[in-house]
Protein backbone atom coordinates (compact mmCIF):
# COMPACT_ATOMS: atom_id res chain seq x y z
CA UNK A 1 0.00 0.00 0.00
CA UNK A 2 1.02 3.54 -0.27
CA UNK A 3 1.63 4.95 3.06
CA UNK A 4 2.52 8.28 4.38
CA UNK A 5 4.91 9.99 6.66
CA UNK A 6 6.71 8.08 9.34
CA UNK A 7 4.67 10.06 11.82
CA UNK A 8 1.52 8.23 10.80
CA UNK A 9 0.91 6.05 13.77
CA UNK A 10 -0.63 3.34 11.66
CA UNK A 11 1.27 0.09 11.15
CA UNK A 12 0.34 0.21 7.52
CA UNK A 13 0.82 3.88 6.81
CA UNK A 14 3.84 4.83 8.82
CA UNK A 15 6.46 2.33 7.88
CA UNK A 16 7.24 3.70 4.45
CA UNK A 17 7.07 7.41 5.01
CA UNK A 18 9.44 9.92 6.42
CA UNK A 19 7.89 13.08 7.75
CA UNK A 20 9.29 16.33 6.52
CA UNK A 21 7.41 18.27 9.18
CA UNK A 22 8.40 17.26 12.70
CA UNK A 23 5.45 19.09 14.26
CA UNK A 24 2.84 17.43 12.08
CA UNK A 25 1.68 14.31 13.89
CA UNK A 26 -0.64 12.13 11.85
CA UNK A 27 -2.45 9.31 13.53
CA UNK A 28 -4.07 6.29 11.97
CA UNK A 29 -5.18 2.83 12.93
CA UNK A 30 -2.06 1.08 11.71
CA UNK A 31 1.53 1.92 10.84
CA UNK A 32 1.86 0.92 7.21
CA UNK A 33 3.00 3.59 4.84
CA UNK A 34 3.95 3.45 1.19
CA UNK A 35 5.07 7.02 1.26
CA UNK A 36 8.71 7.77 1.90
CA UNK A 37 7.79 11.41 2.47
CA UNK A 38 4.47 12.92 3.49
CA UNK A 39 2.09 12.32 0.64
CA UNK A 40 -1.05 14.18 -0.09
CA UNK A 41 -3.96 12.87 1.90
CA UNK A 42 -6.82 14.84 0.45
CA UNK A 43 -8.28 16.42 3.53
CA UNK A 44 -7.66 17.08 7.17
CA UNK A 45 -10.10 15.29 9.39
CA UNK A 46 -12.41 17.71 11.15
CA UNK A 47 -10.99 16.76 14.53
CA UNK A 48 -8.02 18.95 15.40
CA UNK A 49 -6.45 18.53 18.81
CA UNK A 50 -4.07 21.26 19.97
CA UNK A 51 -0.96 19.96 21.69
CA UNK A 52 0.60 21.50 24.75
CA UNK A 53 1.65 24.68 22.95
CA UNK A 54 0.29 26.78 20.10
CA UNK A 55 2.93 25.66 17.63
CA UNK A 56 2.29 21.94 17.76
CA UNK A 57 -0.86 20.07 16.82
CA UNK A 58 -1.99 16.50 16.40
CA UNK A 59 -3.81 16.49 13.09
CA UNK A 60 -5.89 13.54 12.03
CA UNK A 61 -5.85 13.12 8.28
CA UNK A 62 -7.97 11.01 6.04
CA UNK A 63 -8.25 10.87 2.30
CA UNK A 64 -11.36 11.34 0.20
CA UNK A 65 -12.23 10.28 -3.28
CA UNK A 66 -11.43 12.78 -6.02
CA UNK A 67 -12.99 11.17 -9.04
CA UNK A 68 -14.71 8.03 -10.17
CA UNK A 69 -12.41 5.61 -11.97
CA UNK A 70 -13.03 4.92 -15.61
CA UNK A 71 -13.38 1.39 -16.89
CA UNK A 72 -10.33 -0.55 -15.83
CA UNK A 73 -7.87 -2.29 -18.10
CA UNK A 74 -4.79 -4.14 -16.95
CA UNK A 75 -1.10 -3.50 -17.23
CA UNK A 76 2.11 -5.10 -16.07
CA UNK A 77 3.28 -1.67 -15.01
CA UNK A 78 6.07 -1.54 -17.57
CA UNK A 79 4.31 -0.83 -20.83
CA UNK A 80 3.48 2.50 -22.44
CA UNK A 81 4.67 5.93 -21.48
CA UNK A 82 4.79 7.15 -17.94
CA UNK A 83 1.77 9.18 -16.84
CA UNK A 84 3.94 11.19 -14.48
CA UNK A 85 7.43 12.37 -13.76
CA UNK A 86 9.41 14.63 -11.50
CA UNK A 87 7.31 17.61 -12.62
CA UNK A 88 4.03 15.69 -12.68
CA UNK A 89 1.67 14.35 -10.07
CA UNK A 90 -0.58 11.32 -10.36
CA UNK A 91 -3.82 10.47 -8.54
CA UNK A 92 -3.64 6.88 -7.28
CA UNK A 93 -5.96 4.39 -5.65
CA UNK A 94 -5.05 0.86 -4.59
CA UNK A 95 -5.83 -2.12 -2.45
CA UNK A 96 -3.41 -4.21 -0.41
CA UNK A 97 -3.49 -7.89 0.57
CA UNK A 98 -0.99 -9.96 2.52
CA UNK A 99 1.98 -11.52 0.78
CA UNK A 100 0.53 -15.01 1.15
CA UNK A 101 -2.86 -13.94 -0.28
CA UNK A 102 -1.84 -14.08 -3.92
CA UNK A 103 -4.89 -16.17 -4.76
CA UNK A 104 -7.11 -13.47 -3.29
CA UNK A 105 -5.26 -10.82 -5.30
CA UNK A 106 -5.82 -12.78 -8.52
CA UNK A 107 -9.51 -13.16 -7.70
CA UNK A 108 -9.86 -9.43 -7.02
CA UNK A 109 -8.05 -8.61 -10.25
CA UNK A 110 -10.45 -10.90 -12.12
CA UNK A 111 -13.42 -9.16 -10.53
CA UNK A 112 -12.13 -5.74 -11.57
CA UNK A 113 -11.67 -7.01 -15.12
CA UNK A 114 -15.34 -7.99 -15.07
CA UNK A 115 -16.43 -4.48 -14.20
CA UNK A 116 -16.28 -4.17 -10.41
CA UNK A 117 -14.75 -0.98 -9.02
CA UNK A 118 -11.33 -1.22 -7.45
CA UNK A 119 -12.49 1.25 -4.80
CA UNK A 120 -15.37 -1.00 -3.75
CA UNK A 121 -13.08 -4.00 -3.48
CA UNK A 122 -10.59 -1.95 -1.45
CA UNK A 123 -13.27 -1.15 1.11
CA UNK A 124 -14.10 -4.84 1.45
CA UNK A 125 -10.71 -6.54 1.21
CA UNK A 126 -7.77 -4.13 1.56
CA UNK A 127 -5.65 -4.24 4.72
CA UNK A 128 -4.43 -0.68 4.12
CA UNK A 129 -5.98 2.08 6.28
CA UNK A 130 -6.89 3.81 3.02
CA UNK A 131 -9.65 1.20 2.59
CA UNK A 132 -12.03 3.53 4.40
CA UNK A 133 -11.64 5.95 1.50
CA UNK A 134 -11.89 3.36 -1.22
CA UNK A 135 -8.12 2.96 -1.40
CA UNK A 136 -7.57 6.56 -2.45
CA UNK A 137 -4.00 7.71 -1.82
CA UNK A 138 -4.27 11.18 -3.28
CA UNK A 139 -1.91 13.16 -5.51
CA UNK A 140 1.71 12.03 -5.36
CA UNK A 141 4.92 12.75 -7.23
CA UNK A 142 8.14 10.85 -7.76
CA UNK A 143 10.25 10.49 -4.65
CA UNK A 144 7.30 10.16 -2.29
CA UNK A 145 6.59 6.44 -2.70
CA UNK A 146 8.45 3.28 -1.88
CA UNK A 147 10.49 2.33 -4.98
CA UNK A 148 8.58 -0.84 -5.93
CA UNK A 149 5.21 0.89 -5.83
CA UNK A 150 6.50 4.05 -7.48
CA UNK A 151 8.08 2.21 -10.41
CA UNK A 152 4.75 0.62 -11.31
CA UNK A 153 2.59 3.65 -10.56
CA UNK A 154 4.59 5.98 -12.78
CA UNK A 155 4.83 3.56 -15.71
CA UNK A 156 1.24 2.35 -15.81
CA UNK A 157 -1.05 4.08 -18.35
CA UNK A 158 -4.01 5.99 -16.97
CA UNK A 159 -6.95 3.88 -15.77
CA UNK A 160 -5.15 0.57 -16.22
CA UNK A 161 -4.94 -1.67 -13.17
CA UNK A 162 -1.52 -3.07 -12.31
CA UNK A 163 -0.17 -5.29 -9.58
CA UNK A 164 3.06 -4.99 -7.65
CA UNK A 165 4.68 -6.36 -4.52
CA UNK A 166 6.25 -4.41 -1.67
CA UNK A 167 7.34 -5.44 1.80
CA UNK A 168 3.76 -4.79 2.90
CA UNK A 169 2.26 -7.36 0.56
CA UNK A 170 0.59 -7.38 -2.88
CA UNK A 171 -1.07 -4.31 -4.35
CA UNK A 172 -3.55 -3.67 -7.10
CA UNK A 173 -3.23 -0.04 -8.15
CA UNK A 174 -4.88 2.30 -10.62
CA UNK A 175 -3.73 5.76 -11.74
CA UNK A 176 -6.86 7.85 -12.23
CA UNK A 177 -5.46 11.18 -13.37
CA UNK A 178 -2.33 13.28 -13.82
CA UNK A 179 -1.48 16.97 -13.57
CA UNK A 180 1.40 19.42 -13.43
CA UNK A 181 3.05 19.35 -10.04
CA UNK A 182 1.99 22.14 -7.73
CA UNK A 183 4.46 24.59 -6.22
CA UNK A 184 5.15 24.92 -2.52
CA UNK A 185 8.01 27.10 -1.35
CA UNK A 186 9.07 29.48 1.39
CA UNK A 187 9.00 33.22 0.87
CA UNK A 188 11.30 35.42 2.93
CA UNK A 189 9.73 38.30 4.90
CA UNK A 190 11.59 40.98 2.93
CA UNK A 191 10.40 39.53 -0.37
CA UNK A 192 6.82 39.42 0.90
CA UNK A 193 7.15 43.04 2.05
CA UNK A 194 8.21 44.13 -1.45
CA UNK A 195 5.26 42.35 -3.01
CA UNK A 196 2.85 43.93 -0.54
CA UNK A 197 3.89 47.41 -1.68
CA UNK A 198 2.26 46.72 -5.06
CA UNK A 199 -1.45 47.68 -4.90
CA UNK A 200 -2.28 44.90 -7.35
CA UNK A 201 -0.73 42.27 -5.09
CA UNK A 202 -3.69 42.25 -2.68
CA UNK A 203 -6.09 41.87 -5.61
CA UNK A 204 -4.22 39.01 -7.23
CA UNK A 205 -2.94 37.07 -4.19
CA UNK A 206 -4.66 35.30 -1.29
CA UNK A 207 -3.24 35.90 2.19
CA UNK A 208 -4.05 33.53 5.05
CA UNK A 209 -3.03 33.87 8.71
CA UNK A 210 -3.52 30.61 10.64
CA UNK A 211 -2.75 32.00 14.09
CA UNK A 212 -5.31 32.18 16.87
CA UNK A 213 -7.45 35.33 17.34
CA UNK A 214 -5.63 36.30 20.53
CA UNK A 215 -2.32 36.22 18.64
CA UNK A 216 -3.66 38.28 15.77
CA UNK A 217 -4.89 40.84 18.30
CA UNK A 218 -1.29 41.33 19.41
CA UNK A 219 0.21 41.81 15.95
CA UNK A 220 -0.95 41.42 12.37
CA UNK A 221 -0.30 42.32 8.75
CA UNK A 222 -2.87 44.02 6.51
CA UNK A 223 -4.77 41.93 4.00
CA UNK A 224 -4.44 38.57 5.74
CA UNK A 225 -7.63 36.61 6.36
CA UNK A 226 -7.55 34.86 9.73
CA UNK A 227 -8.25 31.12 9.63
CA UNK A 228 -7.17 29.77 13.04
CA UNK A 229 -5.64 26.34 12.80
CA UNK A 230 -7.49 25.18 15.91
CA UNK A 231 -10.74 25.99 14.14
CA UNK A 232 -9.81 23.96 11.08
CA UNK A 233 -13.00 21.93 11.31
CA UNK A 234 -15.10 25.02 10.64
CA UNK A 235 -13.26 26.36 7.59
CA UNK A 236 -11.35 23.41 6.13
CA UNK A 237 -14.25 21.71 4.30
CA UNK A 238 -15.10 24.92 2.42
CA UNK A 239 -11.61 26.19 1.65
CA UNK A 240 -11.92 25.73 -2.13
CA UNK A 241 -15.16 27.72 -2.08
CA UNK A 242 -13.63 30.59 -0.11
CA UNK A 243 -10.36 30.73 -2.05
CA UNK A 244 -9.31 30.22 -5.66
CA UNK A 245 -6.88 27.27 -5.99
CA UNK A 246 -5.45 28.85 -9.14
CA UNK A 247 -4.29 32.05 -7.38
CA UNK A 248 -1.02 32.50 -5.52
CA UNK A 249 -1.71 31.78 -1.85
CA UNK A 250 0.47 32.98 1.04
CA UNK A 251 0.20 31.39 4.49
CA UNK A 252 1.59 32.88 7.70
CA UNK A 253 1.72 32.03 11.40
CA UNK A 254 3.94 33.01 14.33
CA UNK A 255 7.17 31.21 13.41
CA UNK A 256 6.34 29.40 10.17
CA UNK A 257 5.56 25.87 11.32
CA UNK A 258 1.76 25.89 11.57
CA UNK A 259 1.60 27.75 8.26
CA UNK A 260 3.78 25.07 6.66
CA UNK A 261 1.33 22.39 7.75
CA UNK A 262 -1.58 24.29 6.23
CA UNK A 263 0.41 25.14 3.09
CA UNK A 264 1.12 21.46 2.47
CA UNK A 265 -2.52 20.60 3.05
CA UNK A 266 -3.63 23.30 0.59
CA UNK A 267 -1.51 21.57 -2.04
CA UNK A 268 -3.51 18.40 -1.55
CA UNK A 269 -6.68 20.40 -2.15
CA UNK A 270 -5.50 21.46 -5.60
CA UNK A 271 -3.93 24.84 -4.81
CA UNK A 272 -1.33 25.32 -7.54
CA UNK A 273 1.05 27.90 -6.02
CA UNK A 274 1.40 28.09 -2.24
CA UNK A 275 3.96 30.16 -0.33
CA UNK A 276 4.83 29.72 3.33
CA UNK A 277 6.03 32.91 5.04
CA UNK A 278 9.41 31.81 6.38
CA UNK A 279 9.80 32.56 10.07
CA UNK A 280 6.24 33.88 10.29
CA UNK A 281 5.25 37.27 11.57
CA UNK A 282 8.05 37.10 14.14
CA UNK A 283 10.65 37.12 11.36
CA UNK A 284 8.73 39.83 9.53
CA UNK A 285 8.86 42.04 12.63
CA UNK A 286 12.55 41.27 13.17
CA UNK A 287 13.79 41.73 9.61
CA UNK A 288 11.32 44.12 7.99
CA UNK A 289 9.17 46.17 10.34
CA UNK A 290 10.29 46.62 13.99
CA UNK A 291 7.10 48.57 14.71
CA UNK A 292 5.13 45.29 14.64
CA UNK A 293 4.75 44.03 18.23
CA UNK A 294 6.55 40.79 19.04
CA UNK A 295 5.26 38.21 21.47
Amino acid sequence: MMLRASQLASPVLCAITQSLIPTLNLSSSSSLSIFQKPASFASFYKSLNPASNSNSFHIHIISRSFTSPKAASFSSGTEGSSPGGGDREILVQHLLVKEDDLNLLSELQRRVSQGEDLSDLAVEHSICPSKGEGGMLGWVRKGQLVPEFEEVAFTTPLNKVARCKTKFGWHLLQVLSEREASLLQDIQPDELHKKMQDPNFHKEAQLIDVREPEEVALSSLPGFQVLPLRQFGSWGPDVTAKFDPQKDTYVMCHHGMRSLQVAQWLQTQGFRRVFNVSGGIHAYATKVDPSIPMY
